[in-house]
């Protein structure tokens, strides 16, 4: 799917099939839709589902249904990561012949007991016990070597960001023990074969981002533009999602959430168009978007029922 035109935008939203939209999604959704039609650019949707013991049956038809009821249309097939085994499988084994990656058998016991430091997303930072260690059993889990020196990005939102991982996050698993790929892999993998220009989504993937330019630089894929916007809390100023007991979407209720997305969003979007038709707001969005009008700020407090 890779453009012979290196100047078009080409986005992408990338839910996991765990349950159903959110107005955390819906958010995402919006924000990376509107980015990039008001660029002319293309729309992915692919369905994160790596971690297949969280999926729940029916969730990835309900999310498709859903998007379609709220106004949106995607260019090119849905791609499933769990269906792309062969690629994740063959990127690890290109960092395996580069020296870049080793088998580690510590437990989470183990790195806990004998770590110094806390990690950027609340772990803690691996101590390195099997770096030198030279396992070689595939079934093991297999981590990233990761650079000594700062790593930094502007991002279009949130601004400079730097994060040093060796001191931050420490080397990270790519495959885990069970034989599950991680996260950090298939998004990297799939954003370069997607030919994704820009990445517009949360801020509670911003401490990700520097493990994924890394491995993007491991592999020799190029890095993507990164726009991290705000996300939208409860009371307890906790991420609204699926673990938090979320409202799910209301396709009933479509005009008055996508205006309440916008709203969030810092788009000065209208009151009288909480109301109108959907092809009326989203005429209206496409016109006004702004991505600099987004409130530069990790975490928002929204209603828990924004419809």
């Amino acid at each position: 799917m890779h453009s012979s035109d290196p100047r078009l935008y080409r986005g992408r939203f990338a839910p996991s099939p765990t349950g159903a939209l959110h107005f955390g999604s819906l958010i995402a959704a919006t924000a990376s839709f509107l980015d990039a039609r008001s660029r002319g650019g293309e729309w992915l949707v692919r369905m994160e589902d790596i971690d297949t013991p969280r999926n729940v049956a029916g969730a990835a038809s309900d999310i498709l249904r859903t998007l379609e009821a709220f106004g949106f249309a995607w260019d090119g097939p849905v791609w499933v990561q769990s269906e792309r085994h062969a690629a994740y499988q063959a990127a690890l084994d290109s960092l395996r012949q580069a020296g870049l990656l080793y088998g580690c058998n510590c437990s989470r016991s183990q790195i806990a007991a004998t770590a110094k430091l806390r990690a950027v997303d609340g772990g803690w930072v691996y101590p390195g016990r099997c770096r030198a260690a030279g396992l070689t059993d595939p079934g093991l889990a297999q981590r990233l070597r990761v650079t000594t020196q700062p790593l930094g990005f502007i991002d279009r939102i949130q601004g400079e960001v730097t994060q040093h991982l060796a001191a931050q996050v420490g080397d990270f698993i790519l495959r885990r023990a069970d034989g599950l790929f991680a996260y950090q892999l298939a998004v990297v993998v799939d954003d370069a074969a997607q030919g994704i220009s820009d990445i517009v989504r949360g801020a509670d993937l911003l401490a990700s981002t520097p493990r994924q330019i890394w491995l993007q630089r491991c592999l020799g894929y190029p890095t993507p533009s990164y726009a991290h916007l705000p996300v939208a809390t409860n009371p307890a100023g906790e991420k609204w999602s699926k673990q938090t007991l979320a409202p799910a979407l209301v396709p009933q209720a479509a005009s008055r959430q996508l205006w309440q997305a916008l709203h969030f969003l810092g788009q000065a979007v209208p009151d009288e168009l909480q109301q109108a038709p959907l092809s009326d707001l989203w005429g209206w969005a496409l016109t006004h978007w702004s991505l600099a009008a987004i409130p530069r700020q990790q975490a928002i407090s929204a209603a828990a029922d924004p419809g």
